[in-house]
């Protein structure tokens, strides 16, 4: 099967988190996607939280399936005339380096754009061009505290609480694929490359909307009727935290099932949707609730909305997160149970769906990484192992057009 994205080459110059798990989906969907790398060295989180001496961490592995490595050290002039000619033949080129660490390497935009017009540069950013903090140097945790997701996150009497998902680097990876793809139909209409950047604050904040929808609805009216503060807790002039909350106005909470007592995990999230209120009741054994005056509106529970969910927690008691779902599930009513990465990792379905795949690896054996989230009817993407560092160094200086005496003495100078 034809990948939509075969013919596309891309030079990968990123590292960690954001950049790869932008270069990995498109690697996924068939770009030709090679990870420039240090000789020697490599991106830093193939030796980073290692499980197995000597063998790329797991942090590597699971961004950088699908791509091709070539080690080169671009400092020296060897190394710079291949990268030239990398350029010259590939689509795009994604980076991840701190501000101005291109331009230092003599390959600014403008000197891109002179050896391939059609050159589109993607980059991730901390801040956008222009920002009073774009010389700060940007992490996930700082990216979350910068983006409006840390303050809004966690219990009202609490610190703000950084989520476990990667909002500040993986989201800004699948923000920066959205934009590459863009870049590269617009270049079908005009020939043109162009550059193409990605902020981490933005990215955190695209995802926080209705946070912002809510801080200008609290400017408005004083109150978030939805939030557990109301009718009887105090709001100030931001949006506040709200526990375990609903963010999108339909009242849920995490409530405690059989086990709890000794299983962590041992909860479901269970949703109060006004159109599912009948359902509910009649799940729970409660049909006098239907039509109680100080039930049967979303305004009217709002104000007893713990009682409700103590209520449901009773119900709950002696049954497991899996059977109180099973049972729920047949009122349609929006539940699920709080998942383990252990219980997610041996899911038959996702297994099944391919978003959970076991990958072979030279040197690791078999590995467990997540596959592709976006799925097609004509396209199933394959998830291959990440490359051995350097591992394709001789075949892509080969297509370059370097013979292998070439190649011999590029290793000789330590260029490659």
């Amino acid at each position: 099967m034809t990948k939509p994205l075969e013919g596309i080459k891309i030079i990968d110059f990123t590292h960690v988190q954001a950049g790869p798990a932008c270069t990995q989906l498109l690697a996924w969907f068939g770009a030709d996607v090679i990870k420039v790398e240090r000789p020697g060295s490599g991106d830093v989180t193939r030796n980073q939280l290692r499980d197995i001496p000597d063998a790329d961490a797991l942090y590597f592995t699971m961004l950088n399936s699908n791509k091709k490595s070539l080690t080169l050290d671009t400092k020296k002039p060897e190394g710079k005339e291949i990268l030239e000619k990398l350029v010259r033949e590939s689509d795009v080129l994604v980076e991840n380096f701190g501000p101005g660490a291109l331009d230092r390497m003599g390959f600014s935009w403008e000197r891109l754009n002179e050896l391939n017009p059609k050159m589109i540069v993607a980059s991730v950013k901390g801040f956008s061009d222009g920002h009073h903090y774009d010389d700060l140097k940007v992490y996930e945790n700082v990216a979350q505290c910068a983006g409006g997701a840390a303050s809004t996150t966690g219990f009202w009497d609490g610190p703000p609480t950084i989520s476990a998902a990667a909002l500040g680097d993986s989201n800004t990876g699948m923000h920066l694929a959205i934009g590459i793809l863009t870049a590269l139909l617009g270049r079908d209409k005009s020939g043109k490359g162009q550059k193409v950047a990605v902020s981490m604050q933005d990215s955190v904040l695209n995802l926080c909307r209705v946070k912002l929808r809510d801080q200008q609805r609290l400017e408005r009216v004083g109150y978030l009727e939805e939030y557990p503060q109301y009718p009887h807790g105090e709001f100030s002039d931001v949006v506040p935290r709200g526990g375990n909350a609903g963010g999108g106005g339909q009242p849920g909470w995490v409530l405690k099932c059989k086990g709890w007592e000794t299983d962590p995990n041992a909860y479901i999230y269970f949703t109060i949707q006004g159109h599912a209120w009948a359902p509910i009741c009649h799940a729970l054994g409660k049909p006098e609730w239907i039509d109680d005056p100080a039930y049967k509106t979303p305004e009217a529970r709002q104000p007893h909305i713990f009682e409700i969910f103590k209520t449901i927690e009773a119900w709950l008691s002696d049954k497991t997160k899996f059977e109180a779902v099973d049972i729920l599930r047949k009122f349609d009513i929006p539940c699920a149970p709080v998942l383990t990465m252990k219980e997610l990792a041996n899911d038959p379905s996702l297994r099944a769906s391919g978003t959970i795949v076991e990958v072979p690896h030279k040197k690791r054996g078999t590995y467990l990484t997540v596959g592709s989230p976006i799925k097609f009817s004509d396209l199933q993407p394959e998830v291959t192992a990440s490359p051995l560092l350097g591992e394709h160094t001789e075949e892509v200086l080969a297509g370059l057009g370097y013979s292998q005496q070439d190649i011999f003495n590029l290793r000789e100078i330590k260029a490659v």
